[in-house]
């Protein structure tokens, strides 16, 4: 397959009130050029309304019909990342007979990891065929579903472009991948034991929360407010605890499977220390796991920010930490171009999925392919 040019979208768990768009040159295996990224705002109404949603989703639980909430949900989403896909295809100036495909992951409202002969279940909002009518460029959505029919997780789904970008640099089995989204996501790739990644435990989503519970704001920015607090080590004993910690991977989570409640009754600041302290002890929790532990993590997404937070998985993991941004990689635009290369990926017809990722027998295709239906 030749390189083209790939558009993935992505808004996370974290609820930032953004949309990724990043564009990437690839043939699914390498990446030739990172093109033209940004961050496209939701309107205030779509943001509240993703945010009832998830409310919506927790009750519901994948118990009985859908809430009706979800499809109001997904076609103010769809419509409201189509057009930010117009506009940035606009603002690059690519001639849209370049690209060969839309990326687009649409909003997790609800994950729940296989339970023993229990098998998974997720829930992403997004049209993909309403998309790419309006676009009129094919579009590559539902990555998640056929992993999950299969036994797998359904994530993470990043490995396969984070083992790319680490080729890309030269990188060797010594370092390791870390998203700090809402959740933290591990990668690790090394020719004796293949590709390794799951979800080491809660990240920005609760802390987020508490932040926003605390009525001073949407996070904390630089991680300055936990700076001024005492963790609760008794309560992070506590919490970590809990069996997902020592279970082997493959394993993902939820962004509510660890919530904000874990630091009630601190004071905003220690809240805040404790459940930065979290982030970073399940990091280091997880980085225990690996068959080989990597001397270095090059830290993605929102939290890489944070510098309490990565101060913290420094030493809580004993790891040199470095952002991606001093490998002149886009920190915030990591999981979006993910989504571009999972795109190109499905239309070649190649894995996006592996046993020791989400835990399918065998390297799994995914993703569900639409293009323009013309009216007759």
């Amino acid at each position: 397959m030749k390189m083209r040019w790939y558009i993935g979208l992505m808004t996370g768990t974290v609820l930032d009130g953004n949309i990724d768009v990043a564009f990437l040159r690839t043939d699914g295996e390498i990446i030739e050029e990172f093109g033209y990224y940004n961050l496209m705002p939701y309107d205030k109404e779509v943001k509240e309304l993703l945010v009832k949603t998830i409310d919506e989703a927790q009750i519901w639980n994948f118990n009985g019909t859908e809430p009706e909430i979800f499809s109001r949900t997904e076609a103010a989403l769809t419509n409201s990342q189509t057009a930010a896909v117009q506009k940035c295809i606009k603002l690059s100036e690519i001639d849209e007979n370049e690209i060969g495909a839309v990326g687009f992951h649409g909003q997790t409202v609800l994950h729940r990891a296989p339970r023993g002969s229990l098998k998974g279940a997720t829930r992403q909002l997004g049209d993909g065929q309403e998309m790419a009518n309006q676009l009129g460029i094919p579009v590559v959505y539902d990555f998640r579903s056929n992993d999950m029919k299969e036994g797998g997780q359904g994530a993470p789904l990043c490995p396969i472009y984070h083992a790319a970008i680490l080729k890309k640099i030269g990188a060797t089995s010594n370092t390791a991948i870390l998203n700090l989204g809402g959740l933290g996501n591990l990668s690790f790739s090394s020719e004796e034991f293949g590709l390794i990644a799951f979800d080491t435990g809660p990240a920005n989503a609760p802390l987020n929360d508490w932040i926003k519970l605390s009525n001073i704001g949407e996070m904390d920015i630089n991680g300055d407010i936990a700076a001024k607090g005492k963790v609760n080590e008794r309560k992070l004993s506590e919490v970590l605890s809990d069996p997902y910690f020592e279970m082997s991977f493959p394993k993902s989570l939820d962004r509510f499977s660890f919530s904000h409640r874990i630091a009630e009754g601190m004071s905003i600041e220690d809240g805040a220390a404790t459940l930065t302290a979290l982030a970073a002890a399940a990091v280091a929790t997880g980085i225990d796991l690996l068959p080989v532990r990597p001397t270095q993590l090059i830290v993605s997404g929102g939290g890489r920010k944070n510098l309490t937070m990565m101060r913290e998985i420094s030493i809580r993991a004993n790891i040199k930490v470095e952002t991606a941004d001093r490998y002149n990689w886009r920190g915030d635009a990591i999981e979006a171009e993910c989504f571009a290369f999972l795109a190109a990926r499905t239309l070649a017809n190649l894995p996006i999925s592996y046993p020791k990722t989400t835990g399918v027998a065998e390297p799994m295709t995914g993703g569900v392919i639409a293009h323009k239906v013309f009216n007759a």
